[in-house]
């Protein structure tokens, strides 16, 4: 029994252990595809279609030297963003002043809610201090003309 135990603890620690593992094909496909084409074309690394693209194969190629070379993948990211500029990344990285670009619309979301409600308060405050509506009133004059106007408007 305690064999057996031993075997399945054994077993379970060398597959948790594969499960980060990865093959460099495997990570480059990932990186490769949290990257863009610095050619205009607005699409991603390993997915530009234009026919003889002129920036595709050098960036590929220096995406192959990088893996190669064991570059961790945020190491990637800083030498590709330091060559090609921001735009090359897919989704801005998480950290110095590219964290304005996930803060930013969720701040403006909340600040655009929060100012309807002001707003929206502002005018309950504003209808309150009107008072009650004025009651149309009751005149023999107003009595015909809201006559009229029920015989004139009648289907």
């Amino acid at each position: 029994m305690p064999k057996r135990l031993f075997q399945l603890a054994f077993l379970a620690i060398f597959s948790l252990s594969l499960i980060g593992a990865s093959s460099p094909e495997k990570r480059f496909n990932d990186t490769g595809h949290k990257l863009m084409c610095t050619c205009g074309c607005a699409e991603i690394l390993l997915e530009c279609n234009h026919v003889g693209c002129p920036n595709s194969t050098g960036e590929i190629a220096d995406l192959h030297t990088q893996i190669d070379a064991g570059t961790s993948t945020d190491g990637i990211f800083q030498v590709f963003a330091a060559k090609y500029g921001p735009i090359v990344l897919a989704a801005p990285l998480r950290g110095g002043f590219d964290l304005v670009a996930w803060i930013v619309p969720f701040a403006v979301l909340v600040l655009g809610i929060l100012g309807v409600f002001f707003l929206l308060y502002r005018w309950k405050l504003r209808h309150a201090a009107l008072g009650p509506a004025i009651p149309i009133a009751h005149t023999p004059t107003a009595d015909a003309l809201r006559d009229r106007i029920r015989n004139e408007t009648e289907y």
